[in-house]
């Protein structure tokens, strides 16, 4: 069987039934796509399919048509350059990072079809669970992609607050600016 995946043709030797994810990762070798929970709600395992965003632990190997174009977490830019890519290390979203390459091919399908999101947008179109709890951090980042200023209320600049009195803590060891 025959995947285009980031552009070039592989030829993987699975069962029909097997998991793109798994002919992904095992197959052809490209591990940044993550499993997570196997039952597509995670979204771990985003990658594009014809520039749409699929979770690929759930579409059987068999059901990928020769020609659809799969792109995985290394195929969106070959040195980290694309806008999703570079906001999130400006605003240092992931913590564990586990999930991020599919929060990132989530966000950047996001703004494939709709380049100037609102909150509500980003947030009706982001079902990837972070286990982490970076969703302001996303938020902030699909912004800064997106080029519309807004800082998505992300944490980061956020007072901090000392329990109990309400009050400001102690300052950010570093300021953001947009």
């Amino acid at each position: 069987m025959q995947l285009n995946v980031n552009g070039k043709t592989y030829e993987v030797d699975v069962e029909p039934g097997t998991p793109l994810l798994w002919a992904i990762r095992e197959q052809i070798g490209l591990t940044g796509t993550k499993y997570g929970c196997g039952v597509k709600q995670c979204g771990a395992c985003s990658v594009h399919i014809n520039g749409e965003v699929q979770r690929s632990c759930s579409i059987p190997v068999g059901t990928v048509k020769p020609g659809d174009r799969i792109v995985t977490i290394e195929g969106l830019s070959r040195d980290s350059s694309h806008p999703v890519q570079k906001a999130w290390v400006a605003l240092d979203v992931p913590q564990c990072g586990y999930c991020q390459s599919g929060q990132i091919m989530a966000a950047t399908a996001l703004l494939a079809k709709n380049p100037k999101p609102t909150d509500k947008d980003i947030d009706e179109a982001m079902t990837n669970i972070c286990r982490c709890g970076t969703y302001q951090r996303v938020r902030a980042a699909i912004h800064m992609a997106a080029g519309t200023g807004k800082g998505g209320g992300s944490i980061i600049h956020m007072p901090a607050i000392t329990a109990g009195t309400g009050g400001p803590a102690v300052k950010p060891e570093r300021e953001e600016t947009h």
